[in-house]
C-alpha cells in the first residue's frame, strides 16, 4: 500500500500553499466576473438602459426556468438534449479514434484520406441539414448524426497528430527489437497519446454540444435547442436566454467531468 510523504521541505511547502492561494485567487476571480457581468445585466434591464423585452435580464430568465420546472417540461427538454449530445459524443469519439488507429495502421491508406478528412473538416456541416433529414427522418436519430458528423473529424485530425507526436527515437527503439504495428500500437503508441486523448475528449464536448443544437434547428419537436428556436420564432426572448443559460451549465458541467477524469488519469500515470 502507497503511502504519501508529507515530509516537504519548507521552501517546497511554502510553494505548494502559494499555488494552492493562487488557484483559489483564480476561482474567486472568475465567481466576480461572473457576478459582476450578470449584476450589469440586471441593473442596466431594471433601469431602461436595455430593453427587457429584447434583452431578457438574469431574473427574467430564472423565472422562466422556474415556470418550466413547475410546468413539468424543464428535465423533459434537458433530458432529450443531454441524451442526444452524450450518444453523438461518445459515437463520434468511438468511431474518431478507431479511424485514426487504422489511418495510423496503413500510411498508405492514410496518404490517399487524408485530404478528403481536410475538406470534410471544413465542409458547413449545417449545409447537409436537408439532406439528413432525407436520409435519417425528423427523428432523434438525424440529431445525433449531426452531433457525429460535427465532431468525429476534428477526433480524427487530433488523434493523428497525437500519434504523430509520439518520439520518433522510442518508435525506432521498437521497431529494432522486432516490434510490429499491433505491438507499437498498444505498447508505445496508445499511452504516448494519451494526452492527445484527454484533449480530444475536451475539444469534442463542445462540439458535441454545438451538432446537437444544430440537429435541433434543423429538426426537432422538444428539447433546449427546439426552446430556443421557439422562443426566438414567438419573440419569447425570456426562455431563449433560459434555455441558453441551462446550455452554458450543462456544457460547462459535463467539460468538468472530462477534465476530473484527465486529472485521475494524470495521477496514476504518474
Amino acid at each position: 500500500m502507497k503511502h504519501k510523504n508529507t515530509n516537504y521541505s519548507a521552501d517546497h511547502a511554502r510553494y505548494l500553499k502559494r499555488t494552492k492561494r493562487g488557484k483559489i485567487v483564480v476561482h474567486a476571480v472568475r465567481a466576480l466576473i461572473l457576478a459582476a457581468l450578470l449584476g450589469m445585466w440586471e441593473l442596466c434591464a431594471q433601469t431602461g438602459v436595455f430593453d427587457p423585452f429584447i434583452t431578457s435580464s438574469p431574473s427574467r430568465a430564472a423565472k422562466t426556468i422556474a415556470d418550466l420546472a413547475a410546468a413539468g417540461t424543464l428535465f423533459y427538454h434537458i433530458g432529450i438534449t443531454l441524451a442526444e449530445t452524450v450518444a453523438g459524443f461518445a459515437i463520434a469519439v468511438a468511431l474518431g479514434y478507431s479511424c485514426a488507429v487504422l489511418l495510423w495502421l496503413n500510411e498508405r491508406v492514410r496518404a490517399i484520406f487524408e485530404p478528403y478528412i481536410v475538406v470534410l473538416n471544413a465542409l458547413p456541416k449545417i449545409a447537409l441539414g436537408p439532406l439528413i433529414i432525407i436520409w435519417m427522418g425528423t427523428g432523434y436519430t438525424a440529431i445525433i448524426f449531426m452531433t457525429v458528423l460535427v465532431s468525429i473529424i476534428v477526433c480524427i485530425m487530433n488523434m493523428l497528430a497525437g500519434f504523430a507526436a509520439v518520439d520518433k527515437t522510442k518508435q525506432l527503439l521498437l521497431r529494432s527489437m522486432g516490434a510490429g504495428r499491433a505491438a507499437m500500437l498498444t505498447k508505445l503508441m496508445m499511452p504516448a497519446s494519451l494526452p492527445a486523448f484527454m484533449n480530444t475528449l475536451k475539444v469534442a464536448v463542445g462540439l458535441a454540444w454545438i451538432g446537437s443544437i444544430m440537429g435541433e434547428y434543423i429538426v426537432s419537436r422538444a428539447g433546449l435547442g427546439y426552446l430556443i428556436v421557439y422562443g426566438g420564432q414567438v419573440f419569447k426572448l425570456d426562455l431563449v436566454m433560459a434555455a441558453t443559460f441551462i446550455l452554458c451549465l450543462l456544457a460547462g458541467g459535463m467539460y468538468a467531468i472530462v477534465a476530473i477524469i484527465e486529472r485521475i488519469v494524470v495521477k496514476r500515470r504518474g
